[in-house]
């Protein structure tokens, strides 16, 4: 502690008020040496401290003061009026503290509250928009299959010519009506048409799985998934035959995929064929297609990451 003077004459009526010297003193010393209220200010902010006998580093000032002029009881008096003085002051002086953390805090709960909602608002407008671009899409991709259909089935009755009124005409339009009903069941020839792509017919595939089976999404969203892991796993090893070879009792594979025909169509789109007698899903190393793998792959991201695919429009 920096040494000052000590008015004398101070410490006499703080003691006189019933503090102890050592509390005069460091009351004093603390506050400045300034004035008696100053002095029983600090006292009373301070009141909760335990004080030691020890007197602080101080130089006092030994000139001769006047003997205070009140009695002890005037003394007490004066004492508890600037104890409560100060103790007023400290209330209000807290009360203006409390005033400012609310005001604080109100600003601070309507800023969090503000950015909530604008995030949520950010959130809302991102998934409409990625809704409004699914739907078109899927809009799209069903026009182009329905004109491709159609035109193939233009093709086959030009060649037909004439016969199309022949039994065997009826019998050949017969057998290709299942196709027009199910725009999955393309063949070879549609695959590789200017009015439609491989990553079109490969999405269509998904979506159809989604739609019929919308009530056992858990299970969709298991079947993408594994999927995913077939072609990934053909992307990134395609010389080795054992990512190419499926067991269709496989007891896993049925449970994740084979349980759902769309996803065994799938598979077939992206080059697996039957072998050894139904027994295997086969894709052979010459079948391998990394530009058609790499699309099925996206295809599946999408499916897998938009909430909303396959369900926007049936």
């Amino acid at each position: 502690m920096d040494a000052s003077d000590i008015n004398r004459s101070l410490v006499s009526e703080l003691e006189a008020m019933g503090f102890s010297e050592v509390q005069a003193t460091k009351a004093l010393c603390s506050s400045g040496n300034s004035s008696l209220e100053a002095a029983v200010n600090w006292i009373v902010d301070h009141e909760d401290e335990t004080f030691n006998d020890e007197m602080p580093m101080v130089s006092v000032d030994i000139i001769e003061t006047p003997t205070p002029t009140f009695d002890s009881e005037q003394a007490k008096l004066k004492a508890q009026e600037l104890r409560d003085r100060a103790r007023k002051r400290r209330e209000e002086e807290e009360k203006k503290l409390d005033k400012e953390r609310e005001k604080e805090r109100i600003r601070a709960g309507k800023e969090r509250l503000a950015t909530k909602r604008m995030a949520e608002e950010n959130e809302r407008k991102r998934f409409e928009a990625q809704r409004k671009t699914e739907k078109e899409e899927e809009r799209r991709a069903r026009e182009r299959i329905r004109q491709k259909l159609q035109q193939d089935m233009a093709d086959r009755r030009a060649r037909l010519g004439s016969s199309l009124n022949s039994g065997t005409s009826l019998k050949s339009i017969k057998t290709s009506e299942p196709e027009t009903k199910n725009p999955l069941k393309v063949d070879s020839a549609v695959l590789s048409g200017n009015l439609i792509t491989k990553k079109e017919v490969l999405m269509e595939c998904l979506r159809s799985l989604r739609r019929q089976h919308k009530a056992e999404d858990m299970k969709v969203q298991r079947a993408f998934k594994t999927l995913l892991v077939y072609v990934r796993n053909i992307v990134s090893n395609p010389d080795d035959g054992k990512f190419r070879k499926i067991r269709v009792s496989n007891p896993a594979f049925q449970a994740r995929v084979g349980l759902f025909k769309e996803g065994v169509q799938f598979l077939e789109l992206c080059g697996f064929e039957r072998a050894e007698k139904g027994d295997f899903l086969v894709l052979r190393s010459d079948k391998v297609d990394m530009a058609l793998l790499r699309s099925a792959g996206m295809v599946l991201h999408t499916a897998i990451t938009n909430p909303f695919f396959g369900l926007l429009s049936m």
